[in-house]
């Protein structure tokens, strides 16, 4: 059986400092082969979901890969839930997804995800991973670092090494399977079964979250009636 050719990892840029590697992927997308990835020492002016502000400091895994899937498509940001999953796995921390991309641990924010196209041109997916970056104390009560779980510092490479392994196999699964990619989504949504409020604009939704749909979306009950959440920010209400 010929085996299959690996896509994520086939060219890696390294920087020292970057404003956004979200930002300077975007830039040189048209002219390198899907699945390269610009990694960061130090993000300047990284980002979130909304444009919020997120600190990047040296000794975090901040990084970006350029792909070409058919169409721009949300549920991309769960290839990187899954896949920072599996990494931390692999050094035996267990962590949980909360929808729609962040991946937290213990009830505290570890990584978060954001997936961004052109349509027509490529999809960029960022993952920035607390690896053994400090926590600012201001922090500490809603993020965590593999570091602080483990107790000591990880070899980032490794790290690294590890995640692109695991983006490119749930990247395959993304593009032939989605079904099974959601079906796993599903396994790993802590907040399911759970009383909820999501911020969808300028609306804030509270109910009960059931399930998380083939489309990505969210489904939730409220008061008894089903509703699609399409994308939004979620808090539990107790833990």
């Amino acid at each position: 059986m010929e085996k299959t050719k690996r896509v994520i990892g086939v060219k890696i840029i390294r920087l020292d400092e970057v404003d956004s590697t979200n930002e300077y992927a975007k830039a040189i997308a048209h002219e390198v082969p899907e699945g390269t990835v610009v990694v960061a020492k130090r993000q300047v002016a990284g980002k979130g979901r909304k444009g919020r502000s997120w600190a990047s400091p040296e000794g975090g895994l901040w990084m970006s890969v350029i792909l070409k899937p058919p169409r721009v498509d949300p549920r991309l940001a769960f290839v990187g839930a899954l896949a920072v999953g599996d990494t931390l796995a692999d050094f035996g921390i267990s962590v949980g997804i909360k929808w729609p991309n962040d991946v937290w641990v213990g009830g505290r924010k570890i990584s978060g995800i954001l997936a961004e196209g052109k349509a027509g041109e490529y999809s960029i997916l960022g993952i920035g991973l607390n690896v053994n970056n400090p926590i600012p104390e201001e922090l500490r009560e809603n993020a965590v670092s593999m570091m602080e779980l483990l107790g000591s510092k990880l070899p980032l490479e490794e790290v690294l090494k590890r995640l692109l392994l695991h983006l490119d196999g749930w990247y395959r699964v993304f593009l032939e399977r989605p079904d099974l990619l959601m079906a796993k989504v599903r396994e790993r949504t802590f907040i399911l079964g759970r009383p909820v409020t999501v911020i969808e604009g300028d609306e804030r939704i509270s109910g009960i979250a059931l399930d998380v749909l083939d489309d990505g979306s969210l489904l939730m009950d409220i008061d008894g009636q089903l509703r699609r959440i399409l994308y939004g920010d979620v808090s539990l209400r107790f833990f």
